[in-house]
């Protein structure tokens, strides 16, 4: 069961139980959002690298998975920890593992370990910060055109 903690104005939240279908549902939920605020150029990146990051926390976390969007503007403002050369999407996955991920080179024949490396050469910028009870995976996309 997904849980919508927020969709309103420049940021939209939810919550997903630690389930495989947890991916398909992720995806679906961000690409809609995308859809509603006009972001479709971003679309396939954003829900690739959500799709690698919810994955990651599944394989390694017991507990529920957050995602939040956040469209953020320079000129209005946004969270001081993460500030934007220009208009950006802040993506941010959490779970409730306080260990951070690590980046690793993968083998040709390794099925697994690209996930990070994409979210490096994907995103403008990423990384991860810790909470009360877990660890957040953030990246942050340039949005072009704006």
């Amino acid at each position: 069961m997904i849980g919508v903690i927020d969709t309103d104005g420049e940021s939209a939240e939810w919550a997903f139980p630690a389930e495989p279908g947890a991916v398909r549902i992720a995806r679906h939920a961000v690409r809609g959002t995308l859809h509603e605020w006009g972001l479709e150029a971003v679309g396939d990146v954003t829900v690739l690298l959500v799709s690698e990051l919810v994955t990651n926390s599944l394989r390694y976390a017991s507990g529920p998975i957050g995602v939040r969007l956040i469209r953020r503007n320079p000129a209005v403002g946004g969270p001081a920890d993460t500030p934007a050369a220009g208009p950006a999407l802040l993506v941010e996955i959490s779970d409730p593992l306080p260990d951070p991920p690590r980046e690793r080179v993968a083998d040709t024949e390794d099925e697994g370990g690209r996930g990070l490396h994409l979210v490096a050469v994907s995103s403008q910028r990423w990384g991860t910060r810790h909470g009360k009870t877990g660890k957040t995976v953030w990246f942050e996309l340039a949005l072009p055109g704006e």
